[in-house]
């Protein structure tokens, strides 16, 4: 064995440990799910899973009362992956190629990307027409109107 056998070991350990620290961060994501959340005040009485589909791909912009909506999207990471792959069908890098395909084109833009859960919180709370979607878990005892769950 040489000097450099165990920092080489202890780097592929990090590494596996690593991985594991995120896989059950994704895994505690699937399993909570994720909500499609508007404020209760918006008046957005129900929005039906292909609506919603269609909301964040671009293929329509309006609430079915016609009103314009205001869509937002969470960071990349675990929920951001779930709620495209439960409402779409497409992975992260299908949703990726998707709407590189749509900006190039200029038949669409993404949905506004927030800061985080805090910020899309905020967002959906001041404006009665924004949609966004947050971890289940985190929209307990929040003046929020949950519009579809994906689990």
């Amino acid at each position: 064995m040489s000097c450099s056998d165990p920092p080489l070991f202890n780097r592929r350990l990090g590494h596996a440990l690593l991985l594991l620290l995120a896989f059950s961060f994704w895994q505690g994501a699937q399993a909570q799910g994720v909500v499609l959340v508007s404020a209760r005040t918006g008046g957005i009485a129900e929005l039906d899973r292909e609506t919603a589909a269609q909301l964040y791909l671009g293929r329509r912009t309006s609430l079915p009362d016609g009103r314009g909506a205001r869509l937002l999207d969470l960071p990349a990471g675990p929920e951001r992956d779930l709620f495209y792959q439960r409402l779409t069908g497409k992975n992260p890098s299908q949703i990726r190629a998707y709407w590189s395909r749509m900006v190039f084109t200029g038949r669409a833009h993404p949905p506004h990307e927030v800061n985080d859960q805090e910020d899309a919180l905020r967002r959906v709370l001041a404006d009665p027409s924004t949609l966004a979607y947050l971890p289940a878990a985190s929209v307990t005892d929040q003046p929020l109107h949950v519009l579809m769950r994906l689990e």
